[in-house]
């Protein structure tokens, strides 16, 4: 069955699963295979670029076993981030040991806690959405989900877009702007949409006001029950999930800009505003997130069926690769203002 592949999400937690048994460098192993075996492998084989048929597509669209491989994570984030606080209460780790826990369980929370968190909160069913919110809240990003849907999808390759890298605009300086911008537009999103149904931004409709006390209850938890040391482990190992996410942001739409008409009105978000990959390991470990110009094309349409555009941008190897390739901004630059001008 198609939707099996994607099970390929759960080696994440099998390597995280070593890194957390073992002590001295296999603690690093998560890093290793993400950002070292996984690049490589995407350099020697060539993209996918096969699309579903129509029957295919309506058949894998009526396909429940898609979303409930969504839901195994969920327990598996939850499994893992207990498991990770326990560990780190009163652990006696060298700095090599810690840094790979940390840097592990981050991994969880940018692929699982944020990525999937993002699939599923772009569902309609409430449910899958408060399934994402859990997820995102391992993450200490619950603002992704008011300013993703509301605002980044509406300003996408745009100057207002938080998410939106300008050309030259280096990944260390973009990480700043994007987090903080985006957590102040979800906060302006939510307070418009009380404002025009009458009601105060203080109120429990709030989805940002819920989050913020959700945040603080989680952090005071686990201060309470685990402690300093893991309060701290936690918040970093949350950071190194944000970056990862923010990193994904500045290679998505990187200098990609709409046009404006005489009215200053942008023209409608086209199959060439996004950043697209068709390298196979990264699409099955991020729910086929590097098809992105036709997510953002439709944004409610299901992983599953994502489609690879020939219209759309490519760049030159996987999302893991490139995440690589844009922390050093010479290279990065050298590589894509190129293929910025070919477009």
């Amino acid at each position: 069955m198609k939707a099996l592949k994607f099970l390929a999400i759960l080696i994440l937690p099998v390597t995280v699963y070593i890194s957390f048994t073992n002590t001295g460098w296999l603690t690093l192993l998560p890093l290793f295979i993400f950002f070292g075996l996984v690049p490589l492998l995407e350099l020697l084989f060539n993209p996918d670029k096969q699309n579903l048929s129509k029957e295919q597509e309506e058949r894998e669209k009526e396909n429940k076993l898609y979303t409930y491989i969504l839901y195994i994570t969920v327990p598996v984030q939850l499994i893992f981030l207990g498991w990770f606080l326990w560990m780190m209460k009163d652990s006696q780790l060298t700095t090599l040991e810690y840094i790979g826990r940390v840097s592990a369980m981050g991994l969880m929370c940018g692929v699982i806690g944020i990525n999937v968190g993002h699939e599923l909160g772009h569902r309609s069913n409430r449910f899958e959405q408060f399934l994402g919110e859990i997820l995102l809240l391992t993450s200490l990003d619950t603002h992704f989900l008011p300013y993703h849907n509301a605002g980044h999808h509406f300003n996408v390759a745009t100057p207002k877009d938080a998410a939106t890298a300008r050309k030259n605009e280096i990944v260390y300086l973009f990480w700043i702007r994007s987090h903080f911008q985006s957590y102040y537009q979800a906060w302006e999103a939510q307070n418009k949409r009380l404002k025009n149904s009458d009601r105060n931004w203080f109120h429990l409709q709030n989805r940002m006001v819920i989050y913020t006390i959700c945040n603080i209850l989680l952090l005071a938890g686990i201060f309470f029950f685990f402690g300093l040391n893991a309060l701290l482990s936690f918040t970093a190992a949350a950071v190194f999930g944000i970056l990862l996410l923010e990193t994904v942001n500045y290679i998505e739409h990187y200098g990609l800009l709409r046009k404006q008409n005489e009215k200053g009105r942008y023209e409608r978000v086209k199959r060439t505003h996004s950043w697209n990959s068709d390298h196979r390991i990264g699409m099955l470990m991020l729910f086929n997130l590097s098809r992105h110009s036709d997510h953002h094309y439709n944004g409610s349409k299901h992983y599953q069926l994502l489609k690879s555009l020939p219209e759309s941008p490519q760049m030159p190897t996987g999302y893991p690769g490139m995440m690589l390739v844009a922390l050093v901004p010479p290279l990065w630059f050298s590589i894509m203002n190129k293929k910025l001008q070919d477009i």
